[in-house]
């Protein structure tokens, strides 16, 4: 129920949809003075989140942007999916999070932990039979890392699903830590909040840096990707929020 619910409100928390209402309420509503005021409200909040500057500002102090320490081994990368879409063939294709996979297997690579762990199914309401877990692991196994070192969960749909499942291969696994949590920087500060509800002590390894470099001059110009950042980062405020609250 928490997994349906949260799929369906999404919707109203996001900045457009905020930006929306009031426009339409305006467009309707028959006092001018009111009219008005909606009018103004709709328009300044249209600019507030149509460009980056306010943005830039906020992820600075959201993401986590610490690295651990170099040469640290690792019993084990937790990489969480989301970077893998289903595409109209059925089949899976690399999104614009790639950077997880990419940093995630580096690590791999480099001897930096003996396993990767990925967990990641299929989070649509009505899934279809495709599960990011299985794409994954065969992508893996064609970069010819052995299977032994390669734990795979198909199953998770959310964040909270991730961190109990990884749990418990770790454990079947009889993998201790140190572990290694790989997901988006905008992502990171839940996911570290919920491992650790759930009881898995993880060491943050950002990636997928959404915003990069110093305030320009043409951040101050109307951006229609602001807006896609900004639903990202209120969704990640009130999952959070959520997660606080929430027994895991």
């Amino acid at each position: 129920m928490y997994f349906i619910v949260s799929k369906i409100l999404v919707i109203f928390i996001y900045p457009f949809t905020w930006v929306l209402a009031l426009l339409l309420v305006a467009v309707f509503c028959k006092n001018q003075r009111k009219k008005q005021r909606l009018l103004i409200t709709g328009i300044a909040l249209l600019y507030f989140f149509g460009n980056t500057v306010p943005i830039k500002l906020f992820a600075r102090t959201w993401d986590i942007g610490s690295y651990p320490p170099a040469g640290k081994k690792y019993s084990s990368v937790i990489l969480l999916g989301g970077f893998v879409s289903e595409g109209d063939d059925g089949k899976g294709i690399f999104n614009q999070s790639a950077d997880r996979y990419i940093q995630a297997t580096k690590l791999l690579a480099g001897h930096n932990t003996s396993h990767l762990l990925f967990t990641g199914g299929n989070g649509d309401i009505t899934p279809s039979k495709f599960r990011e877990g299985d794409f994954v692991k065969a992508d893996l196994l064609k970069m010819h890392f052995t299977d032994t070192a390669i734990l795979i969960d198909n199953q998770a749909r959310n964040t909270i699903e991730n961190a109990l499942n990884a749990r418990k291969l770790l454990t079947q696994a009889k993998l201790k830590p140190p572990y290694l949590l790989v997901t988006s920087a905008f992502h990171m500060r839940r996911s570290l909040l919920i491992f650790e509800k759930a009881g898995l002590k993880v060491a943050p390894y950002p990636s997928d840096f959404l915003i990069k470099g110093p305030l320009e001059f043409a951040d101050l110009l109307p951006n229609a990707g602001a807006f896609g950042l900004w639903s990202r980062y209120i969704k990640e405020m009130v999952g959070y929020t959520a997660a606080y609250f929430k027994k895991i």
